[in-house]
């Protein structure tokens, strides 16, 4: 066989044997794997690098009359419909019984479910064909990972019934999932967004089907409504001032904080020492979408202890000492005040304390600060006082070279 000239040729010699499939999903698969290489090797925009070769190829093989190559323009349009040129593409004469079902499907169920802790959420939808020619009923499941705020992983299979059910068990099993029927433009909008966010990554992830489903799940997710307002995640707000401060009298009032002695704390400096902690939470959370200071995981723990806070905070001592103990009390209250089990808040407990050493590891060597973090605390330990202007401007000027200043 000869080396295909261009990709166009390459796809065309991949799909050569399209028309002996059994059924339009069947067809749509091949075709969301032939273009997932194209979508993986994107470097941007990875959404509109499909759309671009797509309308590329349907130009390319316009005048192609073989039944391969006018069932894989079809498969094209039908993953693909705002391809420039898809909405013009028809059946071949030769094209067989299944392809007039190729992308008519209606939906059959749309169910979510996921971790206790808010980690992350699964979508699932079941769709099945308007013709039996179509193939068999089919799911779609989309991974959204809260903490790193992208859609991790898509899939698309069958038979729907068996995966549903498998997913039911699972939850049942686990006291630490849950499981329920969702709002189909729930699902709609909370995908969609995250695979926006996923669509434009420097780097995908690295496990999964994420990049040969990528264009079968972009078709999927158009027959499900629209997400409105009343429906989308995305409008969770940070608490008010007036809501920080009531749960904060609840929390410093609580048996978790009692347990931890920070209701015993009298000094002005432990006292401080106490809010400044408690601040970095409520500033953690306000760096999710959700923005939920109850919203506590061994996850959401590590990315706390381990890099959040050396990046964007400067400890002294005395906060350094503390805050470890801050955290596994506020992480036990808000697991109380949610409802979680009780082991939820036990692996928890046990993360966070197994944390400690390499958080004082970090906050010892300094090595995950930012530079303008660094700037802060190697002024601090100077003596520098952040409110005088005058010394400050002093101290920059003294320190030119160490921040690597050049400006005379």
């Amino acid at each position: 066989m000869a080396t295909p000239k261009t990709p166009y040729d390459a796809v065309l010699s991949a799909a050569r044997d399209v028309t002996r499939l059994d059924c339009a999903l069947d067809a749509e698969m091949l075709g969301t794997a032939l273009l997932g290489s194209v979508y993986a090797i994107a470097e941007t925009d990875r959404e509109a690098a499909v759309r671009e070769f797509v309308s590329g190829f349907l130009a390319a093989t316009s005048r192609r009359r073989t039944a391969a190559a006018t069932t894989i323009r079809q498969v094209f349009a039908a993953l693909v419909p705002d391809a420039e040129g898809a909405a013009k593409v028809r059946p071949g004469a030769q094209a067989p019984a299944w392809a007039g079902q190729l992308g008519r499907v209606h939906l059959t169920g749309t169910w979510s479910y996921g971790d206790v802790y808010g980690d992350q959420t699964s979508y699932l939808a079941t769709f099945a064909y308007d013709d039996e020619l179509g193939g068999p009923e089919h799911a779609l499941v989309a991974l959204v990972d809260h903490n790193i705020g992208i859609t991790k992983d898509v899939f698309v299979g069958g038979p729907a019934e068996r995966i549903l059910e498998q997913v039911r068990q699972m939850c049942a099993d686990d006291d630490l999932t849950w499981f329920r029927e969702e709002d189909p433009a729930r699902m709609h909008g909370e995908v969609g967004r995250h695979l926006a966010i996923t669509d434009d990554l420097g780097d995908l992830p690295a496990e999964g089907s994420l990049a040969t489903d990528r264009a079968l799940v972009g078709a999927r997710l158009a027959v499900l409504p629209e997400a409105s307002a009343g429906t989308a995640g995305w409008d969770a707000q940070p608490l008010s001032t007036d809501e920080r401060t009531t749960l904060v009298r609840a929390f410093l009032a609580s048996r978790e904080a009692a347990r931890h002695g920070l209701n015993t704390l009298d000094s002005d400096a432990e006292l401080a020492s106490l809010h400044f902690c408690l601040g970095l939470l409520f500033d953690h959370a306000a760096s999710f979408p959700d923005a939920d200071p109850l919203r506590w995981s061994p996850a959401v723990a590590g990315l706390f202890l381990l890099d959040w806070v050396h990046r964007r905070a400067v400890l002294d001592m005395d906060d350094a000492a503390l805050l470890p103990r801050v955290l596994r009390a506020w992480a036990a209250f808000a697991a109380r005040r949610r409802g979680l089990p009780e082991r939820a808040g036990t692996q928890t407990d046990e993360a966070i304390e197994e944390l400690v050493p390499e958080f004082a590891r970090l906050y010892s060597t300094g090595e995950r600060r930012s530079p303008a973090t660094a700037a802060v605390a190697q002024l601090m330990a100077d003596g520098i006082d952040p409110d005088d202007p005058v010394a400050l401007d002093a101290w920059i000027e003294a320190n030119r070279q160490r921040l690597g200043d050049d400006t005379p």
